[in-house]
């Protein structure tokens, strides 16, 4: 049975770990449903893994939605939450309403993740007060990665620590329903998990936390250009296709393929009366 949001409550409660990836397609959203993950995330992650820009800043909200759609339709029974792109939410309150209703209506989410805290407490609280569940993300923030002086870390120094815990606590009482750590060392994240209520979930923040998620495409061996700290692979896709690709065009070069079994063969009957008209066009 699709989780709902309760039911992650009570698994944090029973501190029975949430299992969450990302997914950006049809086929990739069915087999995360088949393994029983808990939550899927559209992250704008696709558009180094999906579309190979060099960071997530180009990714469009149409290209968000497209693919939540797509997710949605391979995982109709998981918890899909859609991840709101640069500039879909830090201009207002407003916009940040429009957009988030656009994941909810057009692609049937059933949440969505912004990153920020105190920063864009208003932004969480004015989604959350138009009915939209939200998933708050905090630490090493892709879309301020300039900010950050790159992709770093945060959450490392006493003070840096001190303010990922006023961020996450701006997050809950804004509303969120969830939130999401990344890169910050596990004693800060167990620490906010502790603090908080909501559910606490990590991507290179550690096990004392309310459940991982990982880059599919990271954890598929897909994506090859950089592998984060956090990672753990679990298969090499990106080995095995290129494997496959290869005897594939080995067999097209030498004649291999494709063989008898692989075409469509006319009826007999109807293969005589078509060898007779092809030597009478010949003649």
């Amino acid at each position: 049975m699709k989780k709902k949001i309760h039911d992650f409550f009570e698994m944090k409660n029973k501190r029975e770990p949430i299992t969450f990836i990302t997914s950006y397609d049809y086929p990739t959203a069915t087999f995360v449903e088949k393994a029983g993950i808990d939550m899927i995330l559209v992250g704008d992650s696709l558009g180094m893994c999906i579309y190979g820009y060099d960071g997530t800043m180009p990714v469009t909200m149409d290209q968000m939605i497209a693919h939540s759609d797509a997710v949605r339709r391979g995982a109709p029974n998981t918890f899909v939450i859609g991840d709101m792109p640069f500039l879909s939410y830090q201009p207002s309150d407003q916009v940040a309403v429009e957009n988030a209703g656009r994941f909810f209506k057009e692609a049937g989410v059933d949440a969505i993740k912004l990153e920020g805290g105190v920063r864009v407490a208003s932004r969480i609280r004015a989604i959350v007060e138009a009915g939209m569940l939200v998933m708050g993300h905090i630490g090493l923030t892709p879309q301020s990665s300039s900010q950050l002086g790159g992709f770093k870390a945060q959450g490392r120094t006493l003070e840096s620590a001190k303010a990922q815990i006023d961020d996450a606590l701006a997050v809950q009482e804004a509303g969120a329903a969830m939130i999401l750590l990344e890169a910050i060392p596990p004693e800060v994240s167990g620490y906010i998990r502790k603090t908080l209520s909501i559910p606490v979930l990590s991507i290179g923040a550690g096990l004392d936390c309310d459940g991982q998620l990982l880059i599919v495409s990271d954890a598929l061996g897909i994506f090859e250009a950089f592998t984060p700290k956090f990672v753990k692979r679990y298969a090499e896709v990106a080995k095995v296709s290129t494997e496959a690709l290869s005897a594939y065009c080995k067999d097209v070069k030498s004649g291999a393929f494709p063989e008898t079994k692989h075409t469509y063969g006319m009826i007999p009957e109807e293969r005589v009366k078509f060898e007779k008209w092809a030597k009478s066009k010949r003649s």
